[in-house]
């Protein structure tokens, strides 16, 4: 009986082998497919972000309302630079920008650092 249980002892062995090559290939398959869809996620951004300012290059959507929606939307202070946006989105959005009368002095907004994660990283 020695020789059946060294061959039930082998085939179980292969067996937890071939279990863990099928986790490790499903494993693999789910962060290709991750992947993938970041990939996808990102192209459509940035084609959705290039339809938009071909029509503000074009006269078709008014630069006024794509620098709105950006100052409404963004809050890191690197993102809003890229579009000469000052200080947060949330003095944006309390209150509307105000013209000074004639002779009258404006002090600068205080700018504090405005952090929030990106949705798909972990990096600030």
């Amino acid at each position: 009986m020695a020789g059946i249980d060294d061959t039930i002892a082998t085939l179980e062995t292969k067996l937890k082998q071939a279990k863990a090559r099928k986790q490790q290939l499903e494993a693999r398959k789910r962060a290709i497919d991750s992947k993938k869809n970041r990939a996808n996620d990102t192209r459509r951004k940035i084609l959705v972000g290039a339809a938009i300012l071909a029509k503000v290059d074009r006269g078709e959507w008014p630069k006024a309302r794509l620098l709105d929606m950006m100052n409404q939307t963004l809050t890191r202070l690197d993102d809003r630079a890229l579009f000469d946006l000052d200080g947060k989105a949330e003095d944006a959005k309390q209150e509307p920008a105000q013209t000074p009368e004639q002779g009258q002095i404006v002090q600068p907004p205080t700018k504090t650092a405005s952090f929030t994660p990106r949705p798909d990283t972990d990096e600030i």
